[in-house]
């Protein structure tokens, strides 16, 4: 059993090509006893983008604040809070902030996935 506050954990900055204010926090994985998966917060400041890249799992995100994009496949999605979007393995695919507000979302990956 795992209970945290997910405004205590820490944000690091996504350090990557192709990103632009981006910070991450580690919500709930292994560590906290959810073996396979790691859930995680993005935050992407004013015009922040993640970067375009593609990788052999899937993922789902669940959009918390604020208004932007998905880039997938070379197709872009106006999102916004309450949104949700899967993202097949292999799929490239980007997300953008198009506010100067930040745009949070949570972010589902298996555990192999933990590298972005």
């Amino acid at each position: 059993m795992y209970i945290g506050d997910a405004d205590r954990i820490p944000a690091r900055p996504v350090e990557v090509e192709g990103a632009k204010c981006v910070k991450k926090q580690i919500l709930v994985g292994p560590k906290e006893g959810w073996d396979g998966w790691v859930m995680r917060r993005f935050t992407l400041g004013g015009d922040g983008r993640t970067p375009e890249h593609s990788h052999p799992w899937p993922h789902i995100a669940y959009v918390l604040q604020g208004e932007g994009s998905v880039m997938l496949q070379g197709e872009e999605y106006p999102i916004g809070e309450g949104s949700v979007a899967y993202v097949p393995d292999g799929a490239v695919h980007q997300f953008k902030n198009r506010k100067s507000s930040e745009m949070t979302f949570l972010c589902i990956v298996p555990e192999r996935g933990e590298d972005l």
